[in-house]
């Protein structure tokens, strides 16, 4: 090839290879510049969002949960500052040395360690744990001293439950506790750190009312994720306070009247409102905030006194004779007898080879209603029970909110039981008749509740179908305004109502009454009321011929003691129930007890007549966190 043809080749080849750089690198240059529109206009904006994200931390705030307050406006339960140490997961790194660290400062315990490192892995890792709560100046100023070193550690101020009236109010007003696992998932409220749920009582019941919704912050933090400064703050919405009917006053009294197993509860007759509401033993809610221990919890369980039971709303027992006038309205509403029929007392009542005994051994005589309930004559409603049959008691029992669910603002409340021959026929049970006759007393497979039992004698005083209840105002806004007349009438003939509230009379005003303990001074007006006494324990025929006493046997084998009472007699406003556990008698060890819970609820009112819903000037000032 000539020279000439040679330079020509090398030529084109260069030309060649400069043409596919070139298109190399305007290819490069094309891409560059492609990558750069996309990263900065395309999704400019998303990775603004991204760089932002690594600077500032969002942040969700847990509201102050709604306080609650009695009938008067005092606070049963609010708030009060909490300061505690948090460890957010991201931003700590390694998290076992973190806490090694946190260990030397305040020492953690293994279940404490335990605790933090479960909620970890548990929660989402920008979400805040509780390392430790309540803590003190000094231990504050420890962990700041220290801060280099603990990264991801902060010191934050929250907010816990305080109960002002403790034990006296914990079965009403109930507790709150940190959320369960199965709980988190439902609301992201839950998982902020020093966030507590209602778990019993009017906590639990209006819990979402309570709880309010969370507000946010944004903070500026640094590379490693210490917080710079605050750049935005939005509060969040309070939960809603809630007052309840219950007088706090009213109440501390009643319970200080109350022994050991002991209930007694007061209702407004005419509206339905619960004054007071008193269960012995009790119990402390402030330890649940704060957790309970072992120890606390064995010793709470493991009493047969059962402190943590509401027991006027959950307690079950038989009525006894407090249910005589419901076997006596029965009665004549079926027929089966009139007012002044009188039915023979020999002391006992034969069917077939049984004999069903009177408390009263050598009888009572002829009697008609007023003084069979009057004497509490057993001979007398074993009889109407015979002429009639369970299901008409039970019918009667129903309208009088006996078995049947009263929709009180309580979680948990029991509706009690009253038994059907249709109820026993599908255990494959005959029910019978001496099953029936035993069922006339108020005995056999009854469980009622004393709120049940309070609710009867109110419906006795009013003639209406009264229901109880305890929230008064939600937020500021009153959600009740029940008056007497608002509630449906029973549709029982008043001459039938009469005669038993003047039975009722009898039992507590009237010489040889059962009742009389619980005569009350004229000063405060007539109580009527009734007295029952309910075997926990079979007394056999041969214990009856030895002349059984039952003083003479353990307390835990004694008959619980009852009464029910309405005052005053002539304009009934208050409704008591009491029950003593293991009392032995209703005359001697429930009588003067709801005599005594009578007239201080009169004298509360009386000193301080404030309308229901009145609320005092500051109920709505701050408080703690608020």
């Amino acid at each position: 090839m000539s020279r000439r043809g040679e330079e020509e080749r090398r030529r084109s080849v260069f030309t060649r290879r400069a043409l596919v750089l070139a298109g190399l690198q305007i290819g490069g240059l094309s891409f560059l510049a492609y990558r750069l529109h996309r990263l900065q206009v395309e999704e400019g904006d998303r990775y603004a969002t991204l760089a932002e994200e690594n600077r500032i931390s969002a942040r969700l705030l847990a509201p102050p949960r709604g306080r609650i307050m009695d009938r008067t406006g005092r606070i049963v339960a609010a708030n009060r500052l909490n300061w505690r140490a948090l460890l957010v997961a991201e931003s700590a790194g390694d998290i076992p040395a973190v806490l090694d660290t946190f260990s030397h400062i305040l020492p953690l315990q293994d279940h404490e360690r335990a605790r933090v490192e479960r909620e970890v892995r548990r929660r989402r890792r920008f979400i805040p744990v509780v390392v430790r709560e309540f803590l003190t100046w000094d231990e504050m100023s420890r962990l700041e001293l220290n801060a280099p070193d603990l990264p991801g550690i902060s010191v934050d101020v929250g907010t816990t439950r305080d109960y002002p009236e403790h034990e006296h109010l914990a079965h009403v007003v109930g507790y709150v506790a940190p959320p369960a696992e199965r709980d988190i998932g439902k609301d992201p409220l839950l998982e902020l750190p020093g966030v507590r749920i209602g778990r019993a009582g009017v906590e639990r019941f209006h819990d979402q009312l309570l709880r309010g919704k969370a507000g946010s912050q944004r903070l500026e933090v640094n590379v490693v994720g210490r917080i710079i400064r605050e750049l935005d703050r939005r509060e969040g919405t309070p939960g809603q306070d809630v007052q309840i009917s219950i007088d706090a006053e009213l109440q501390r009294t009643v319970r200080g009247r109350c022994d050991e197993s002991t209930c007694a509860v007061v209702l407004d007759a005419k509206t339905g409102e619960v004054l007071a509401m008193a269960s012995q033993p009790s119990f402390d809610p402030q330890l649940f905030d704060s957790g309970v221990s072992a120890a606390q919890w064995k010793e709470w369980t493991s009493k047969r006194s059962t402190p943590l039971i509401n027991k006027v709303t959950n307690g079950l027992y038989a009525p006894g004779s407090t249910f005589k006038m419901v076997v006596g309205l029965a009665a004549l509403d079926a027929k089966v007898v009139t007012p002044e029929d009188r039915v023979n007392c020999p002391g006992h009542l034969d069917i077939g080879d049984t004999r069903f005994h009177c408390w009263s051994r050598g009888g009572h005589g002829m009697l008609n209603m007023r003084n069979a309930l009057k004497y509490s004559c057993d001979v007398y409603f074993y009889e109407m029970a015979r002429r009639m049959g369970i299901d008409r008691i039970a019918a009667m029992a129903k309208r009088f909110g006996l078995g049947v669910d009263l929709d009180i603002e309580l979680p948990g409340t029991r509706s009690g039981f009253v038994p059907t021959r249709e109820w026993r026929l599908k255990q494959g049970k005959p029910w019978n008749l001496g099953d029936t006759i035993v069922h006339g007393i108020g005995q056999g497979f009854y469980q009622l509740t004393p709120l049940s039992l309070a609710t009867m004698a109110a419906r006795l005083a009013t003639g209406r179908a009264v229901q109880p209840h305890l929230t008064q105002m939600i937020g500021g806004r009153s959600i009740r305004g029940t008056k007497a007349e608002d509630w449906p009438s029973l549709n029982i003939p008043d001459r039938d109502l009469r005669l038993m509230r003047e039975g009722m009379y009898a039992v507590v005003n009237e010489e040889r009454g059962t009742g009389l303990p619980g005569r009350m001074p004229a000063s405060y007006g007539v109580l009527a009321g009734k007295t029952g006494s309910v075997q926990v324990r079979r007394v056999s025929r041969e214990q009856r011929e030895r002349g059984f006493r039952v003083e003479n046997v353990p307390r835990e084998w004694r008959p619980h003691a009852l009464f029910v009472a309405f005052a005053p007699y002539e304009d009934p406003r208050y409704a008591v129930a009491v029950v003593v556990e293991h009392g032995a008698a209703g005359a001697t060890a429930a009588a003067p007890l709801a005599k005594d819970i009578m007239m201080d609820t009169i004298d509360r009112f009386r000193r301080a007549p404030a309308a229901p819903g009145a609320r005092v000037a500051d109920a709505n000032a701050p408080q703690g966190a608020r």
